[in-house]
């Protein structure tokens, strides 16, 4: 599922990049291959980019913009308790317990840029099973209370292939 290039920016994530503060601190979470790591460094931003395996990546510890931390996200503890980001990007990954600490991490006026699978992708492609697929409205029922929902989009984009995707861009007001 993670074979993409990184020229494959989600259009989400390039379009809402757009309303981060310059040099932000950001948190790709499941960076993968570090598409959007990379992108959003070269944008300026300060990234921590996290995933299971970082091999695909090895050329970024030389990039003084992005910290690496390689990382179970979902067998260990959530490794970021008590620090806090600007913004946290989220594209082709959904793991639903880590929602709660995603809230804790995001700062007070931090952006939440959600990219992922949802419902009826399995006629598309991979992935198919329904642990990796959101529910209709799922990402609005997650954040929705807690969150000002800036953007938000459910549905078929046909590129960078076809597929059913759901999509939410959050600001976090409280102080």
């Amino acid at each position: 599922m993670r074979n993409h290039n990184h020229q494959d920016i989600s259009t989400w994530v390039r379009h809402h990049a757009g309303r981060l503060a310059p040099s932000s601190d950001l948190l790709d979470l499941a960076c993968g291959k570090g598409r959007h790591s990379r992108y959003l460094a070269n944008l300026g931003h300060r990234v921590t980019a996290i995933d299971l395996n970082l091999s695909g990546i090895l050329d970024l510890t030389t990039n003084d913009k992005v910290e690496l931390i390689e990382h179970d996200l979902e067998n260990s503890p959530w490794p970021f308790a008590g620090r806090y980001f600007d913004a946290i990007i989220v594209t082709d990954y959904l793991y639903r317990p880590l929602f709660p600490d995603l809230l804790a991490a995001l700062s007070a006026g931090g952006t939440l840029i959600y990219d992922t699978f949802a419902v009826g992708n399995e006629h598309l492609g991979r992935p198919k099973n329904p642990a990796f697929l959101l529910n209709p409205g799922e990402l609005l029922k997650a954040f929705a209370t807690d969150l000002h929902v800036a953007a938000y989009d459910h549905g078929r984009i046909d590129t960078p292939r076809p597929a059913i995707r759901q999509r939410l861009c959050a600001i976090r007001t409280d102080p």
